[in-house]
């Protein structure tokens, strides 16, 4: 994952050191730096400063939400969203369940790396699988498994090693069309292109195979790892420590759903969602990943699990629901867990899905492991097309790309990249969604407070201003295209 620093403050900072940085500490730094806050930021819990958040973004820190409900583009029959930097699928599956009849949805995806690009390509994959060829139940345990455990169990094994050879296929077959709609890859660069085949690739090879980067990778070991370099000094209390962090950090900002048993198990092992009788022991290949690190003036790549540790998974689907009885308490604790929220929400949003598609593709003589792409179900008016890493400087200067978008959404890691050129590309009543870090429990208030002042600065500097103050979201913040120009 490749960062661009802002100032040679950073590296002076990284020659005066003797240890070596996460790249997530890295990423921080800059985006503290750039963003001006105070120079206690970041001053975090023991241990290594950062390594809680990660540096790889295999979710989002803010739960799914539908794009088209925010300002003015609710009623727009058409509506073209381009996500940055968002991590996973969940706004796009948000978006489409909520999508009336003969109304259209457009998604390009931009990502600064492309084992992002691959795991949403997958979990998109999954989600179009014909019910004949998998179950609505079945898809929804493969989903999160893949989605949020470090370990899976041998069955989601083999259907991820299926679905990675078909991924394969389409990546290396499209051209100037893609094979199917809503995994369009034609628009990235071949070296883009091979480095998804390269990942897909991985995916599809044995857990005992010895050659390659996944030989001597035991997820377990590497997930342990990371606990001990975020918690140090701690780590022989981990257990109070992460029960801290549930009860006064992520049940204090509102996600109460998340239950101590399976956070406590997720954050000592990495298995979030156990929805089966089953043993979860193989690693899933998915989350893994290369790091650079800095040793000796020189960049040494780091095969190993580098994503979010402390957040969790549970915030893409687990913590807001539409169903009340969900939410029902006893005894001022929730009945169902943020596992429970969110399988209802992604059966809620597949059967949507499924009531979307134009035709039942014909599965009768498919091998329900192994779906081709081109026999995924096509939905009625809806796109998803990935761009090149560069895309967000390249758009702005296309003719194509002039007053077309309605919503573009930017994550928290991807915020430094906000700047007025968006202005050349946003329709006229357009709203630009930001996420904020609530969720990123390694900030305290007055660090994220600061935090969420830039962001705003920043958006006005751009030519965004802040959308219906009022009732102002402390997850995303909306801001429109600036209705007066400044002399």
């Amino acid at each position: 994952m490749d960062e661009a620093l802002p100032s040679n403050r950073v590296q002076t900072f990284l020659n005066k050191t003797s240890t070596l940085l996460t790249l997530k500490e890295l990423t921080l730094l800059s985006w503290f730096y750039y963003l001006n806050l105070p120079s206690c930021c970041p001053r975090m819990s023991a241990g290594r400063p950062s390594e809680g958040a990660g540096c790889m973004s295999w979710w989002g820190f803010s739960p799914a939400r539908d794009l088209r409900s925010f300002g003015p583009v609710l009623n727009k029959k058409e509506v073209n969203v381009l996500l940055v930097g968002s991590g996973d699928p969940r706004h796009i599956l948000k978006t489409i369940a909520g999508l009336p009849d003969k109304h259209s949805l457009h998604v390009w995806v931009i990502e600064n790396n492309m084992a992002a690009v691959a795991r949403q390509m997958l979990l998109l994959y999954l989600t179009l699988i014909p019910e004949k060829s998998m179950g609505l139940s079945e898809k929804t345990e493969v989903f999160l498994e893949l989605f949020g455990n470090s370990e899976i169990r041998s069955q989601t094994a083999e259907t991820l090693r299926a679905a990675a050879s078909q991924l394969i296929l389409s990546v290396t077959e499209t051209m100037e069309e893609p094979t199917h709609p809503c995994l369009n890859t034609s628009q990235l660069k071949f070296k883009e292109r091979d480095e998804l085949a390269r990942i897909f690739k991985q995916w599809t090879e044995p857990e005992s195979s010895v050659s390659g980067h996944r030989g001597s990778i035991v997820m377990s070991k590497a997930w342990d790892y990371r606990v001990r370099q975020h918690l140090g000094t701690r780590y022989d209390s981990r257990t109070g420590c992460f029960d801290w962090d549930l009860v006064m950090k992520l049940h204090d900002k509102g996600a109460g759903l998340i239950h101590k048993k399976q956070y406590s198990q997720w954050r000592a092992g990495g298995v979030a969602f156990e929805l089966r009788e089953g043993v979860y022991q193989t690693s899933n290949p998915t989350l893994l990943s290369s790091r650079l690190f800095n040793q000796k003036g020189s960049k040494v790549a780091v095969t190993g699990y580098w994503g979010d540790i402390v957040s969790s998974p549970y915030l893409s689907f687990g913590i807001e629901t539409e169903d009340k009885s969900l939410l029902k308490t006893q005894n001022g604790h929730y009945i169902q867990t943020a596992q429970d929220v969110s399988v209802a929400n992604l059966q809620t949003m597949f059967q949507s899905l499924y009531r979307r598609q134009r035709t039942a593709p014909d599965s009768s003589d498919n091998d329900p492991k192994c779906v081709a792409v081109h026999d995924l179900m096509r939905l009625d008016d809806f796109s998803v097309t990935f761009q090149p890493q560069d895309a967000l400087i390249k758009m702005p200067q296309k003719e194509k790309y002039s007053n077309f978008f309605d919503v573009i959404f930017f994550s928290l890691s991807c915020v430094q990249q906000l700047d007025s050129s968006l202005t050349k590309m946003v329709a006229p009543d357009a709203v630009l969604a930001v996420e904020l870090p609530k969720f990123i429990l390694d900030l305290n208030k007055e660090q994220e407070s600061c935090f969420v002042n830039k962001v705003k600065d920043i958006a006005q500097e751009s030519g965004f201003e802040l959308w219906n103050e009022d009732t102002a979201d402390d997850v995303i913040a909306v801001f429109t295209p600036q209705t007066k120009v400044k002399c």
